[in-house]
């Protein structure tokens, strides 16, 4: 007999709660799922796979949840968000992302990717990720999270998209429609915001020394009694100025070697990598008489054109081979730092003795000269780096064939027609310019407007050449005019550079064209007005109405046919 039968008590029954356990965030939800926890031990076996089952379940979720509420409060306490963004995506790499700073509001501090070998890789590998954390899946899909891509920083950049994402003569203006790899508006690093542009300042100093150089030695020029103390304080500013923008810059190819290579792949920026050495062989051929009085050595000229030469095979080569990089792509007047080497070291070369290797370079600039002249001339659709405004950039014209009317002269010992021919060319260049001086104002100040100094001075030296052998008032007249403008262009620049480096610290901004990313955003297309829409519809159906305007006359016709046949 039952003991609820005798005793009258109703028997024993087990109740058992079916209901799904909802947790709640935080220490409630885990409270209550181990009280849940504690209840199963004292059901039956099925009942307790079942509750097994569920407890997995529940668990899971309260570690999300809780996962989620420490990520809100870290995500508060960096980006000052109150409230985190839920994504189909797995979690577990999204703390990963902050870390990387990957998103527009975390990418603050984070330079590190521009750092010398500095991979994505690397800097995952110091990290403890698990296998399936899903780190590699969010890293995929970064440039749907904040439009940069990661990978684009280690590999180069096509010259395209400089064009498309930049604006400017030299291509350093990002277009507002762009997203770059970098914060704009925090103050960058100082080595990443030094461009390689600041040989610019090396070059017109270093061609002033020249200058000033032939203006105390030039019988053209003798009856003003230039003393040699001002080539030689200029020589020695040059040199100065060349050792601290060269240890600056090794510095920035040491910490951060990915962001020179980016300056390497800028299509006007790579011209820059030419001027080194040729201020080094402009500080040879201006070497002071007062400190160097003997006869420069051949080994200075090998050591300043070798390095040169090497990096005028690479770039022509790209040229020639008519790849992405062809000339007719990446053609703009800062190209001319490119040719005008080879002159310039045909100076040296004869200045030293080597007539056959000056005549050498100087056939090889003289025939680039002309490709690039045409090329920049025509103002073909693919050049995209030439704006539309003038700019103090087109008095790089006037370097070329000022320096080959110099080197032949000095090859040849006299300044003969052909030495002529490229002056009158390159005094051509100069009227155009001067012709057109309210177009060169309204214009931002920049390192880069020092390279186009040494042109005016170029201008300058081949001017008192030819007063050397056409010695008249006029073309007196001229040397001293065109040297006045170039020392006081140079002048200008030199106290403007100060004030922006010292007085104002606005000299080195953001470099934001080396952080743009090697694929832009998708620009809608414009949408067709309404008018033009409706203009069209109408040309377009024009025929089909009248066809079927036709095929209706037809039908009542044959209709009517029908009609009065049927009544007849």
């Amino acid at each position: 007999m039952d003991k609820g039968k005798g005793t009258g008590l109703p028997p024993k029954s087990h109740f058992l709660d079916i209901h799904e356990v909802v947790p709640e965030e935080g220490e409630e939800g885990e409270e209550q799922v181990m009280k849940t926890a504690g209840k199963m031990d004292k059901r039956p076996p099925r009942v307790r796979e079942i509750r097994k089952q569920q407890r997995k379940i529940i668990s899971r979720q309260v570690s999300l949840e809780t996962g989620v509420s420490v990520m809100n409060k870290q995500s508060q306490a960096k980006t000052g968000r109150g409230v985190l963004p839920r994504s189909g995506n797995s979690f577990a790499g999204y703390g990963e992302v902050h870390r990387f700073g990957a998103l527009n509001d975390g990418r603050r501090e984070n330079f590190n990717m521009f750092r010398t070998k500095s991979t994505l890789g690397k800097q995952n590998s110091l990290l403890p990720i698990r296998k399936d954390s899903g780190i590699d899946h969010v890293m995929q899909n970064l440039d749907g999270l904040d439009g940069s891509n990661y990978e684009s920083v280690n590999r180069s950049v096509p010259a395209g998209r400089y064009f498309a994402a930049c604006t400017g003569p030299e291509l350093d203006q990002v277009k507002d429609t762009e997203d770059i790899l970098l914060p704009k508006d925090e103050l960058w690093p100082f080595l990443l915001r030094f461009p390689i542009g600041c040989y610019g300042i090396c070059l017109g100093l270093s061609s002033q020394a020249i200058l000033w150089l032939s203006l105390s030695q030039s019988p053209a020029t003798e009856f003003l009694h230039v003393t040699l103390y001002i080539n030689l304080c200029l020589w020695l500013l040059a040199l100065a100025v060349l050792c601290a923008v060269t240890f600056t810059y090794m510095l920035k190819c040491i910490f951060y070697f990915e962001a020179v290579k980016r300056e390497y792949f800028h299509p006007v920026r790579i011209n820059f990598f030419f001027a080194p050495w040729v201020v080094c062989m402009f500080l040879a051929i201006g070497s002071p008489p007062l400190i160097l009085p003997g006869k420069t050595s051949p080994a200075v000229w090998c050591a300043f054109m070798s390095p040169y030469f090497l990096l005028e095979l690479k770039i022509y080569g790209q040229w020639l081979s008519g790849g992405k990089r062809r000339l007719s792509r990446v053609a703009n007047p800062s190209s001319h730092l490119s040719v005008v080497g080879n002159f310039v070291g045909a100076i040296l070369a004869a200045k030293v003795g080597w007539n056959e290797p000056a005549k050498f370079f100087w056939a090889i600039g003289f025939a680039h000269y002309l490709v690039l002249f045409v090329t920049l001339y025509q103002r073909l659709p693919t050049s995209e780096a030439l704006p539309k405004e003038l700019h103090p950039v087109y008095s790089m014209f006037i370097a070329a064939p000022a320096a080959a009317s110099i080197a032949w002269a000095k090859i040849y010992g006299e300044f003969d027609d052909v030495s002529r021919t490229c002056y009158f060319i390159a005094l051509f260049l100069y009227m155009l310019l001067v012709v057109r001086i309210t177009f060169f104002t309204g214009f931002r100040f920049s390192v880069a407007w020092w390279s186009y100094t040494f042109p005016m001075t170029t201008a300058s030296l081949a001017t008192i050449k030819y007063a050397e052998e056409v010695p008249s008032v006029i073309t007196k007249g001229l040397a001293l005019s065109l040297s006045f403008m170039s020392t006081t262009m140079v002048c200008v620049l030199f106290f403007s550079t100060l004030l922006h480096a010292f007085l104002w610290h606005t000299l080195f901004p953001n470099d934001l064209a080396i952080a743009i990313t090697k694929k832009g955003n998708k620009e809608k297309k414009p949408q067709k007005k309404s008018y033009d829409i409706r203009r069209w519809a109408k040309q377009s159906a024009l025929p089909f109405v009248s066809a079927l305007r036709k095929n209706n006359s037809g039908n009542k016709d044959s209709d009517g046919e029908k009609e009065g046949y049927g009544t007849t």
